[in-house]
């Protein structure tokens, strides 16, 4: 294979190559000697477009990876060597190795500055990737932009950068990124990132869950929760009535997405892991998490400060149990709370999830509440089988 068996004098190959396993080498040698002809180089290295083709990613951030991984050397030869140093920090390094990887490759000018200008376009090519859309909208980049803070002074410039601790707190709130991020040079385990969303009776324009804010929320869960999500209720079609909604649900037998838009056109929600049944104390588990999905999107996973984390009150008639759903904090003080009547609730700041205030203000006033039903990947085919079997017997 030519450039693939040839020895390394680069010590830092010598290093990375013992990362893999003889299995794992072997593939890596296929993957490069596949790669290699079809940039017609004889064998000898992977071209730019070959690359971008691999990663599915067209723009400058694929020109940026191109660049990292042959280690700036602008020569147009990306050779076996490169490609087992990069995949070595990229895919066996240490959570700061890959992250520091990461904070290189959104620096998509290469000018050791990453800039708002930057972020942009990594995001914008990441929505363009995962969208069914051609182009993405500037208020759907501008989500994820602007939950990011760029802190970090830029000598003989005013405009200030991102640091690398900025990067990982963003990295944090937004998630999906990272998950992307992580996948350009192992495209063939990313699998669909976005969840097929079913609504039959209802226009996709009256959804508050697009399928970008699908992805930011995905970026949260499993390969495994990424399938199909099903609209359970919608208050266009089903109206702002608690005892529907608690009816609609009730079908569910997974988790559920609860997004809610509030007079203050604030879109924010949470992820609930258990189902929505009656309590007169908070339950669930740390797979819960609250969110934000416009101005800005951010993801709040518990602290495990406390196990507050799932709220349902039915029909109680004390006012230590408030009637309605919500998440984290405290009972009539909750990080976001809506009351049996659908016309009111709350969000605060707490220890649970560590968020902030979600809407404008404390005090929210829902304008549209929507639910939707995770069904995982396999589910629908294990409850066929299992359908099958009982009739069989």
């Amino acid at each position: 294979m030519g450039n693939a068996q040839s020895p390394a004098a680069d010590p830092r190959f010598t290093s990375a190559i013992r990362a893999f396993s003889e299995k794992e080498l072997g593939d890596l040698k296929s993957l490069f000697a596949s790669l290699a002809s079809q940039s017609q180089t004889e064998g000898k290295y992977i071209s730019l477009s070959v690359l971008k083709a691999y990663s599915g990613i067209k723009g400058p951030l694929g020109d940026r990876l191109y660049d990292l991984v042959t280690q700036n050397r602008k020569d147009q030869k990306l050779t076996f060597e490169d490609l087992v140093i990069a995949k070595g920090t990229y895919e066996k390094g240490t959570r700061d190795e890959i992250d520091e990887f990461l904070y290189q490759l959104c620096d998509v000018n290469g000018d050791g500055n990453l800039v708002r200008s930057d972020l942009e376009a990594v995001i914008s090519e990441i929505l363009e990737t995962i969208s069914s859309h051609k182009t993405s909208e500037p208020s759907s980049i501008s989500v994820f932009l602007d939950a990011a803070n760029f802190t970090e002074d830029n000598e003989g410039s005013p405009e200030k950068s991102m640091s690398f601790e900025d990067f990982r707190n963003w990295s944090h709130l937004v998630p999906s990124a990272r998950k992307f991020l992580t996948k350009l040079l192992k495209p063939s385990s990313s699998g669909s990132q976005v969840p097929q969303l079913i609504h039959q009776d209802i226009d996709s324009n009256m959804l508050l869950l697009k399928e970008e804010y699908a992805w930011h929320i995905g970026g949260a869960l499993s390969h495994q929760e990424l399938g199909e999500w099903r609209i359970l209720y919608h208050s266009s079609l089903n109206g702002l009535s608690f005892n529907t909604f608690m009816g609609n649900i009730s079908h569910a037998e997974g988790p559920t997405v609860l997004i809610i838009k509030d007079k203050e056109g604030y879109i924010y929600g949470g992820y609930a892991s258990q189902p929505w049944e009656r309590h007169a104390d908070f339950y669930g588990d740390m797979k819960s998490f609250l969110f934000q999905l416009y101005p800005k999107a951010s993801i709040y996973r518990p602290t495990g400060a406390n196990n507050s984390i799932q709220w349902c009150g039915v029909n109680f008639s004390s006012d230590s149990i408030p009637n309605g759903i919500g998440f984290g904090g405290r009972a009539n003080h909750f990080n976001l709370f809506i009351s049996a009547n659908f016309d009111s609730g709350h969000t605060f700041t707490g220890a649970t999830f560590n968020n902030p205030c979600l809407s404008k203000s404390n005090l929210i006033y829902p304008e549209v509440i929507e639910c939707w039903g995770v069904v995982p990947k396999g589910f629908q085919q294990d409850k066929q089988e299992g359908l099958k079997g009982c009739l069989c017997n």
